[in-house]
């Protein structure tokens, strides 16, 4: 982990969050990781199984569906503001990571690293491009593997260049 004196300023002033959005924030997290939990599921498959077992109790009538619909559709309703309040955290995190990297790296586009603020049909100019970039790259990649002789062992590590070496 990056030392207190190596993060950036914007990271160690005081947290100006509204303690609402910082409830809520964790509780979107505690709640996105508890859904995505095979637990989850099961109990979710026990509870329409439960409700199916019950319909002939009472006779499939209108009240009987509607339980199942009203519990499904406000459940459906709050876990779409919790997975997106995660999604965004979790967005933002990457992005802030790759905007780190590019910014990092010598020689790269740093105007790339606020990419996700372009328009898009700059977007779509930028994705073609690097499209073509990789393209070129796995071209170069693959003509550059089929020039190695195949009776030349590849330089490895561990146990296959030891093994290499003792019968050389």
């Amino acid at each position: 982990m990056a030392s207190r004196s190596s993060l950036p300023k914007v990271l160690i002033s005081s947290s100006s969050a509204h303690p609402v959005h910082e409830r809520f924030a964790h509780f979107a997290r505690l709640v996105s990781n508890i859904a995505g939990k095979p637990i989850a599921f099961l109990i979710a498959v026990a509870i329409v199984a439960v409700w199916a077992v019950t319909g002939p109790l009472f006779g499939f009538s209108d009240t009987w569906q509607l339980v199942i619909n009203t519990g499904t559709t406000i459940v459906t309703f709050l876990m779409v503001f919790v997975i997106q309040n995660t999604q965004n955290r979790d967005q933002m995190a990457i992005q802030i990571k790759l905007a780190e990297l590019i910014v990092a790296m010598k020689g790269a586009h740093n105007n790339v690293a606020l990419a996700e603020e372009m328009p898009d049909e700059d977007l779509e100019r930028l994705h073609v491009h690097y499209q073509a970039m990789c393209e070129q790259t796995h071209k170069s990649l693959t003509a550059r593997r089929s020039a190695q002789t195949p009776d030349k062992p590849k330089q490895g590590s561990g146990k296959a260049r030891k093994k290499a070496e003792k019968t050389a």
